[in-house]
């Protein structure tokens, strides 16, 4: 009896459990970022979320697919370009599924399928540049690698956002000589800093030296000017002076100069001819006191 009673509950406890699970095993909570691709007896019947999904219990399968963006991180790769040069590079994918049920459907590993792709795809868009673009143009690359993966991966209903090429690894003598050059364009533009420093300071000399003869030459012909007006008054003045003498003052004047003449030890005296004409008052005085005298 028992027995009997053990196995009665073991049985209502198996079937309460099969009920429970047959109740609440077809609830899933479904996050924003997330999509449910459901498949009903094997075969797919669409896209669910996101929240609280039901399903029938074992006749739905869902898989779960993420809609963030994600980033594929691809190795080192050996590329030749155009001219021959042996390059490593390395760079990242970034992606985000925009389709869930093509996600699913069309391709079973992405990353390694991406991953494949990639690598083939930048072999052959480095084949197609020289070293010094492929060293120079990094954001073109990227621009034409994202365009190329992005046709291929658009039938697995994935999106490539972005390509950027991380490093880039030319071989050692190439690494040489750009260092090389790249000392020799520092020590070009440092002359040719220093030859424009130089012409500059001689610009500046020069025009300096510009001013200071102008300012020279300016102050010369005002001090000119002003010497030429200081001799014009003079002379206007010794002309206004001279012309209210009369040939009296003159006269006077001459008589004192033969004065000093006869005061000094010469024997011999030049005069000027026109001496008689300003003794004429004098020699005049002289005649008409003679004649009164004769008169008298």
């Amino acid at each position: 009896m028992d027995g009997v009673m053990f196995g009665l509950v073991v049985l209502v406890l198996v079937i309460l459990f099969l009920f429970l699970l047959a109740v609440f095993r077809p609830f899933r909570i479904v996050r924003d970022y997330e999509r449910l691709v459901l498949f009903r007896l094997g075969r797919y019947v669409g896209q669910r979320g996101p929240g609280l999904v039901w399903l029938w219990p074992i006749i739905d399968q869902p898989v779960r697919s993420n809609l963030r963006e994600d980033f594929l991180e691809i190795p080192s790769q050996t590329c030749i370009t155009q001219d021959n040069a042996p390059i490593d590079i390395d760079f990242l994918i970034y992606w985000k599924v925009i389709d869930p049920g093509l996600s699913v459907l069309k391709v079973r590993d992405f990353a390694g399928a991406a991953q494949g792709i990639a690598t083939t795809t930048l072999r052959a868009v480095i084949g197609d540049i020289a070293l010094d673009d492929v060293l120079s143009k990094r954001e073109q690359i990227n621009q034409v690698l994202r365009a190329k993966l992005d046709e291929v991966t658009e039938r697995w209903g994935v999106k490539v956002t972005s390509v950027e090429i991380r490093e880039i690894v030319p071989p050692r003598e190439i690494q040489t000589a750009m260092n090389r050059q790249m000392a020799a364009e520092r020590e070009r533009r440092a002359v040719v800093l220093e030859a424009d420093g130089k012409r500059e300071a001689s610009i500046k000399v020069a025009e300096g030296a510009k001013q200071s003869a102008i300012l020279t030459a300016e102050g010369a012909r005002q001090a000119a000017i002003l010497n030429a007006e200081g001799y014009s008054m003079a002379l206007s003045k010794i002309f206004e002076v001279a012309h209210g003498l009369d040939n009296k003052t003159m006269s006077l004047q001459y008589l004192d100069a033969l004065k000093a003449l006869g005061s000094g030890a010469s024997t011999k005296f030049i005069f000027p001819m026109e001496f008689a004409n300003l003794l004429k008052p004098f020699t005049g005085y002289t005649e008409r006191a003679t004649d009164g005298k004769d008169e008298g």
